[in-house]
């Protein structure tokens, strides 16, 4: 009797035993269901780490913007926008914009630019989506250098959703700059050579130039080549106190090649122009040594061409 007492109470301490360790692993599907509890037990944590997710992303994609130039010709933009909007907005709003770059953000002018978006709100609108209320903040190049250099604000709605484990922007609502400047900002558009050329709010109103640059043989001095200029005035230029223009030459390709292979020379100085872009049949190009003189306004015609404003296209 006592040997029996004996097994059994032997047997029952390692079925305890056993069952103890078992426990103690915590299988992966009772760990899944215990993280699952934790977070349902805390859904507050949860929301504000979804709210943070979705600030994020917002707040990315506006330093985004000033990366996309909305003038750009087609085919360039198209790239420009997925090279740099794919990672932030869904599938079906990139496709959208990239259809219709009229309804996209981006950048407009060469000054001033989108910088960022100052988030104003972010509302829960489902378990999976969000509303963020904020302005597209557009700055001159005072605002890089720690001054006040913000020059419009525009109000933007976004709505995010999680798509498959992501959070995305989905939809975007562009509102009215607030004082109602940028809507009057410069931009020339020459259909005739193919190129349209950004410029801040302040030339407004500007006026366009034309004259004639020529193309000289070192040989014997004979013209071998000509073309337009026109130059981009400021609307406060006057004849008393002339500002600095913006000269853009205009060459065929063949030309171009010509002027390369030193068939001809341009002007005294020593150095060719500086090519700005060219469409299938144009090159635009910089005159050399064009501020030589340096009158009023220069540093602000160097800043504008430094962001890139011409963008060609091509032409019949």
């Amino acid at each position: 009797m006592r040997k029996s007492s004996l097994a059994a109470a032997l047997l029952l301490g390692v079925v305890l035993t056993g069952c103890a360790a078992v426990q103690a692993k915590d299988p992966p599907a009772a760990q899944g269901v215990q993280s699952q509890q934790t977070e349902a037990a805390d859904p507050a944590a949860s929301e504000a780490a979804a709210e943070d997710a979705v600030r994020g992303v917002v707040e990315d994609f506006g330093k985004k913007l000033q990366m996309v130039s909305l003038l750009a010709p087609e085919d360039v933009l198209r790239e420009s926008m997925r090279e740099h909007y794919a990672d932030y907005v869904s599938p079906s709003l990139l496709e959208a914009w990239q259809n219709n770059p009229e309804s996209a953000p981006g950048r407009l002018t060469s000054s001033p630019w989108p910088d960022r978006i100052e988030i104003r709100s972010v509302e829960a609108t489902a378990d999976d989506a969000y509303r963020v209320e904020g302005d597209i903040v557009e700055v001159t190049s005072a605002g890089q250098n720690g001054d006040d250099g913000t020059a419009d604000k525009r109000p933007v709605t976004l709505e995010v959703r999680n798509i498959e484990g992501r959070w995305l922007i989905d939809a975007v609502e562009l509102g009215d700059y607030e004082e109602g400047d940028q809507a009057e900002a410069a931009v020339l558009e020459n259909k005739q050579y193919g190129f349209r050329f950004a410029l801040p709010e302040s030339w407004a109103g500007f006026t366009v130039v034309e004259d004639k640059w020529e193309g000289v043989s070192a040989e014997d001095a004979e013209v071998k080549a000509s073309g337009p200029v026109l130059s981009i005035r400021h609307p406060e230029w006057t004849a008393e106190e002339p500002r600095q223009d913006i000269p853009i030459m205009i060459f065929t390709l063949d030309q171009w090649n010509a002027l390369q292979r030193e068939e001809f020379h341009i002007g005294a100085a020593p150095m060719n122009p500086s090519e700005l872009g060219r469409n299938n049949q144009y090159v635009f190009a910089l005159p050399a040594r064009y501020n030589f003189a340096f009158p009023t306004g220069y540093e602000e015609v160097e800043e504008i061409l430094s962001n890139n404003p011409l963008q060609p296209f091509d032409v019949e």
